[in-house]
C-alpha cells in the first residue's frame, strides 16, 4: 500500500480573533504540510456554542486569508456535523464502549474529577455520556517534537466525557471523527494540548481510525510565564502587516532569518518559506518572551464578543 499524501490542518475555535499563538500554530501547520507537498486542511471547531464569539470564525478566516495560508478543500465546520458524531456515539454505545452517566462535578469531586465509577447521587434529565477506560489503559506514542510520551488513560484521566451534559459534543469526539474525516496525516498543533493525545489515541482504535503523527508546537509565554493567549487576549495579530509578522514567527519557529530576507511580497515569503522550512529546527520547548519582543503583530481592536 503507498502512504497517504501528507496531510495538515488548522482547527481554531471562534473565540476571538487569532492571536500571535495561534497564528504561530496555524504557520508551523501550513510549513510542515507545505513543505512536504502535502495538504492543509481547515476546520472551525464551533461545537461549542456557548464559547462562540458571534463573527469570530469569519474573522479568522479572513486573517488567515490575509497572511495567505490558503488551504484545500472546503472549510469543515463542526456545528454542522451533528449526525456524524451521533453516528460514531452510537456506535461506541452499541459496542460497550460508551456508556451514559448521571455524575455531576460535584460528585465526582472526592476523586479530583476523575471517573472510575457513577457515584451519582440521583438520576439525571441530562446525563453526559462518557468513554469507557478500561485499567491498564497506557497510551504510548512519539511525539514528532517531544519525543516518546505515554499516559494511563485509566490512572490519570478516567472515564471521559464525549458528549455532555448540556448536550454539546465533547471536543475530543469530535476532533478525532473530524481528523478522519478530512484525511489529516500530521496533527501539528499547540503544546496545551499534548495531554489530550493519548485520549484521541483510544478513541482512534476503538472507531478503528488511523493514528496520525502528532506534532506539539511551543507554547509563546509572556514575561511572568503565562500562555501569551491568557495574558493577550485581546491583542490580535495586524493581518494589514503580513510580512513583519510572519518573520517574526519563522524565527520563533527556529528557521533562519536570512532565508526569508530578499522576500518582497507576499507570494515570495511564503513560497521561500516552503522551501526553506526545517522540521528538525522547530524549538522543543515553550518560548518565553520578553516584553516588547513582538514588535508589530498587533491589532488596536479586540473582537467584542457582543
Amino acid at each position: 500500500m503507498t502512504s497517504p499524501i501528507p496531510c495538515g490542518r488548522f482547527a481554531p475555535s471562534p473565540t476571538g480573533l487569532l492571536h500571535p499563538g495561534s497564528l504561530l500554530a496555524a504557520f508551523g501547520s501550513w510549513l510542515l504540510a507545505r513543505h512536504a507537498g502535502g495538504l492543509w486542511r481547515l476546520r472551525i471547531e464551533d461545537v461549542d456554542p456557548p464559547r462562540t464569539v458571534p463573527g469570530a470564525a469569519q474573522a479568522q478566516l479572513r486573517t488567515l486569508a490575509d497572511f495567505g495560508l490558503a488551504h484545500d478543500g472546503p472549510v469543515l465546520w463542526q456545528s454542522e456535523r451533528n449526525a456524524v458524531y451521533q453516528a460514531a456515539l452510537d456506535g461506541l454505545l452499541a459496542s460497550d464502549l460508551a456508556f451514559v452517566c448521571h455524575c455531576s462535578r460535584s460528585d465526582l469531586a472526592a476523586s479530583g474529577g476523575i471517573h472510575h465509577r457513577c457515584v451519582a447521587r440521583s438520576p439525571r434529565p441530562d446525563p453526559a455520556v462518557r468513554f469507557r477506560v478500561l485499567p491498564g489503559s497506557m497510551v504510548r506514542f512519539v511525539d514528532g517534537l517531544r519525543g516518546p510520551q505515554q499516559q494511563d488513560v485509566h490512572a490519570e484521566v478516567g472515564d471521559f466525557v464525549l458528549r455532555r451534559a448540556d448536550g454539546c459534543w465533547a471536543y475530543q469526539l469530535a476532533v478525532v471523527v473530524d481528523d478522519a474525516a478530512q484525511g489529516v496525516t500530521e496533527v501539528v498543533r499547540g503544546a496545551d494540548l499534548l495531554d489530550s493525545t493519548a485520549r484521541q489515541i483510544l478513541l482512534q482504535q476503538a472507531l478503528g481510525l488511523a493514528v496520525p503523527r502528532y506534532w506539539h508546537l511551543p507554547l509563546l509565554l509572556d514575561a511572568p510565564g503565562h500562555k501569551l493567549s491568557k495574558s493577550l487576549a485581546a491583542l490580535p495579530v495586524d493581518s494589514a502587516r503580513p510580512l513583519p509578522v510572519l518573520r517574526q514567527l519563522w524565527a520563533l519557529l527556529g528557521q533562519p532569518p536570512a532565508a526569508l530576507d530578499d522576500c518582497e511580497d507576499l507570494p515570495a515569503l511564503l513560497q521561500a518559506a516552503r522551501h526553506a522550512f526545517d522540521p528538525a529546527r522547530l524549538p522543543r520547548q515553550d518560548i518565553l518572551l520578553a516584553d516588547g519582543a513582538l514588535s508589530a503583530p498587533m491589532l488596536q481592536n479586540p473582537l467584542s464578543p457582543t
